[in-house]
């Protein structure tokens, strides 16, 4: 990861800290305020966004390290380790919430300062808003797997905090007794969604799940128009944080020389850098119909 992704990713894990503590300072106040279930639910999903970003924080950082002696590959995959960690702490808030909810069905209490709730909530939408599209910026620029999972975690709050107001609106001023423990459910059921979708992408990158299939495609396009390649095959591809790994073989005239095969692999190199800044590329030369494996891999 260059210096300026490692800068931009690190911006972004604190603005989401920065974020994430003024609004579990705001809601603690308004859940104590309205006695609300569906506040509560959305206090304790900030408390977990909270931690959520303190770990992206440190993965970020982590992964910004250069590889060294015992990490030969970089250190990309603490993101895809936070992203995951942040998963699993989300399913057990969302249970929690299930649970504090489904105890609330029936009771007629009608929340407290619907009011305070209401405009906690607004303010954290306006504020949330605002984090997402910096954090968009940043996964447009450095595809980090961390931040990216942490946006989408950020983008579930807005719709959790436009519940609150609806469910807090639904109960005090039009009367509707149980909305409120209804949206809880809901809520907890949403995030239960939210992260077990964001739990594949990470674990895809730390089973080294091989590429999609159109991106596969393109690197065996821009591989196979070399002119005196007569062909590639054993095509391996994963990525680990934001660096690409490409390993392959092809196919060259048997009488070649190892100059002119060696020549032609930084040629293959150049053009696969160029469509593929920062990969590793690893590239084994074989005769022409020469197989070191039984049966071939699909390209």
């Amino acid at each position: 990861m260059t210096d300026s992704r490692a800068t931009l990713t690190r911006r972004a894990a604190i603005a989401s800290v920065s974020s994430a503590t003024v609004l579990l300072v705001l809601k603690a106040w308004a859940a104590s305020a309205t006695g609300s279930v569906a506040m509560l639910g959305s206090l304790a999903d900030t408390g977990l966004d909270l931690l959520s970003s303190l770990v992206t924080l440190y993965a970020v950082w982590l992964a910004a390290q250069p590889a060294d002696e015992d990490h030969r590959f970089g250190h990309g995959k603490a993101e895809a380790i936070a992203a995951l960690m942040q998963t699993l702490v989300i399913l057990g808030s969302a249970v929690a919430i299930a649970a504090q909810a489904i105890a609330r069905l029936g009771v007629t209490d009608l929340p407290r300062r619907a009011d305070v709730g209401i405009g906690v909530s607004v303010v954290a939408v306006v504020l949330t808003l605002c984090l997402v599209a910096y954090q968009r910026h940043v996964v447009r620029q450095t595809a980090s797997i961390a931040i990216n999972t942490d946006q989408l975690h950020y983008q579930s709050d807005l719709l959790l905090n436009l519940a609150v107001i609806v469910a807090l609106g639904l109960e005090t001023f039009a009367g509707l007794h149980g909305a409120d423990a209804l949206f809880g459910v809901g809520i907890a059921l949403y995030l239960g969604y939210g992260a077990l979708t964001s739990a594949r992408s990470a674990l895809d990158m730390l089973m080294d799940r091989e590429w999609p299939e159109a991106k596969r495609q393109t690197l065996f396009a821009v591989v196979a128009r070399h002119p005196q390649v007569d062909g590639i095959h054993e095509l391996r591809t994963r990525s680990s944080g934001v660096v690409d790994f490409i390993q392959f073989h092809i196919w060259l005239a048997p009488d070649m020389t190892v100059a002119c095969a060696h020549d032609i692999v930084d040629e293959i190199e150049a053009d696969v850098a160029a469509s593929f800044p920062g990969a590793e590329i690893m590239i084994h030369v074989d005769p022409l119909g020469h197989y070191d494996r039984p049966q071939v891999l699909a390209a």
